[in-house]
């Protein structure tokens, strides 16, 4: 009996996990079907559940944002670690900076929230963690670039943090080429970069 007891007591728990894992899921088809602005009601009828229960589980939109994005992150981490093995400060935070970008085109608006997080950085707002450990991250890039004499002393990880979320939103205007998208990723670059460096390098 109490073995029953015991699985009975397990079973709300399993369904808790298994309605968050289907939120998470069908979050993540909407958000790149329709964009971050998606109807959480679609979301939540979709993944068989009510509109009372996604809400138990993310309170807000940005709530629920934060958590896909958090299951997107090994793609980021697996981009990181290839960074590490390149040996050279200066091409470590330039392909940073890409990795990035990409990961703040992964949904059409993805950069409007991330940014305001970013600058509001408010404790309550469930964007500002990830996007605090990405600045520290970046701050990381910084700095080593920096040592090697290579990045300007003035430039921040926010900085540049910024900067890719930018050029995401600019990348998902849809309203520029490839071509146009490279000579800003060039003003950017040239930018940060310690200009002595690059004289002696032409």
């Amino acid at each position: 009996m109490s073995g029953e007891r015991e699985q009975q007591g397990r079973k709300p728990r399993a369904d808790v996990q298994r309605n968050r894992t289907a939120l998470l899921e069908v979050a993540q088809r909407h958000f790149l079907q329709h964009g971050v602005g998606t109807s959480l009601d679609a979301v939540a009828k979709e993944a068989g559940v009510g509109a009372g229960t996604l809400y138990r589980h993310f309170p807000t939109r940005e709530a629920l944002l934060a958590a896909v994005l958090q299951t997107r992150s090994e793609e980021l981490v697996a981009r990181r670690e290839d960074i590490v093995r390149l040996g050279d400060a200066s091409e470590a935070l330039r392909q940073w900076l890409r990795a990035m970008e990409e990961y703040f085109s992964a949904f059409s608006g993805l950069p409007e929230p991330l940014m305001a997080a970013a600058r509001a950085q408010e404790p309550g707002n469930p964007l500002t963690l990830p996007c605090d450990q990405l600045i520290a991250t970046t701050d990381e890039y910084v700095r080593a670039a920096q040592q090697a004499g290579d990045t300007r002393a003035s430039v921040k990880g926010y900085d540049l943090f910024l900067a890719s979320v930018s050029v995401a939103w600019v990348r998902g205007t849809g309203t520029v080429d490839e071509e146009s998208l490279d000579r800003l990723r060039a003003l950017i670059e040239d930018g940060y970069r310690e200009h002595d460096v690059q004289n002696n390098r032409t």
